[in-house]
């Protein structure tokens, strides 16, 4: 199994160069796109060379999804702590965009390792953005205790105009994502995964990871939730985390895997599926090299026959050979 990066490589990448060549004032102004529909533009100017501009485009959010001025709750207070005063928020961001962040590359930590860090954080802006909602939720886990102003039953996006379900409760969090998916091909081979994945975890080695349950109905746990909102061809995954699975160093691994879980069993069925289109072309391959083999030579043929000959004996002759 294989699990996305939570920084995008191209921004990474992309600010890298820039500090490393800071003094050739290059100017910059690049869009692109990354999975679930989140876009990026980056604006480098030749008069403020200095000054990045990093603007993010999130999913458009379901109807049962609350944003706060354009951003997930909780997005504002994590910028601010994931970036301190290096990041200033702009307001209001770049028309079409969620979210502008204004960036003076000169005052970054001098040191190397520093500076990479904070880069890499920078680069991992979608999970600090669209995590911040799940990261308040979790964190109140591991202290035992449930936000006083949260809802019994929470809507995060992480697609568009597609949400997952949380169930705060004070021991433990359920986490319901309706799986959904447009080809049919997909369907199959993603319903496919998930029991398989469910079976896993019922292995001995992965005793400690959060329990998890895949069925064809909607949960207890999304009574009363709106019927677009649970129209899933695939199935419904719930995992169960507790208070172990956040401690430390694993709120943030436990945040990005879910909130990517959708993109990543997207990832593996279009794996599955190159994989095996892949084995079905070698296999018509060799059954052509086969059938190639099998069928004769034309040339080999008109020799065979050019070579035989016939020679008509009179009676005599024939008597003699036969007694020869």
């Amino acid at each position: 199994m294989i699990l996305l990066q939570s920084h995008s490589r191209f921004l990474l990448q992309t600010l890298l160069n820039r500090v490393h060549n800071i003094e050739k004032g290059v100017e910059l102004d690049h869009h692109w796109v990354e999975f679930d529909d989140v876009r990026y533009h980056i604006q480098v100017s030749m008069k403020n060379p200095h000054i990045f501009l990093l603007s993010v485009s999130l999913p458009t959010p379901s109807s049962e999804t609350i944003f706060v001025c354009g951003l997930p709750f909780g997005a504002i207070e994590a910028i601010k702590a994931a970036y301190g005063s290096h990041v200033q928020i702009l307001d209001p961001p770049r028309d079409g965009f969620n979210l502008t962040l204004k960036i003076n590359l000169s005052k970054i930590p001098a040191n190397q390792d520093q500076r990479h860090a904070f880069l890499v954080k920078v680069a991992s802006v979608r999970e600090v953005v669209l995590g911040a909602p799940l990261r308040v939720i979790l964190k109140h886990l591991a202290s035992r205790t449930v936000a006083p102003d949260m809802d019994r039953l929470v809507a995060l996006v992480h697609r568009p105009k597609e949400s997952f379900f949380l169930l705060p409760q004070v021991d433990k969090v359920t986490v319901v994502y309706p799986m959904r998916f447009n080809d049919s091909i997909d369907i199959v081979l993603a319903t496919s995964f998930l029991q398989e994945f469910v079976e896993a975890r019922r292995t001995a080695g992965l005793n400690n990871t959060p329990p998890c349950s895949w069925s064809h109905t909607p949960p207890v746990e999304l009574k009363g939730v709106s019927t677009d909102a649970l129209s899933a061809n695939a199935g419904f995954v719930s995992f169960v985390i507790f208070p172990r699975h956040v401690e430390g160093p694993k709120l943030d691994r436990t945040v990005w895997s879910l909130s990517t879980f959708h993109a990543y069993v997207s990832y593996h069925v279009k794996c599955s599926e190159g994989f095996m289109h892949t084995r079905m072309r070698r296999r018509v391959e060799s059954l052509i090299q086969a059938l190639g083999r099998a069928k004769p030579d034309p040339e080999n043929s008109k020799k065979t026959s050019h070579n035989r000959s016939f020679q008509r004996l009179s009676l005599k002759d024939s008597r003699t050979n036969s007694f020869s």
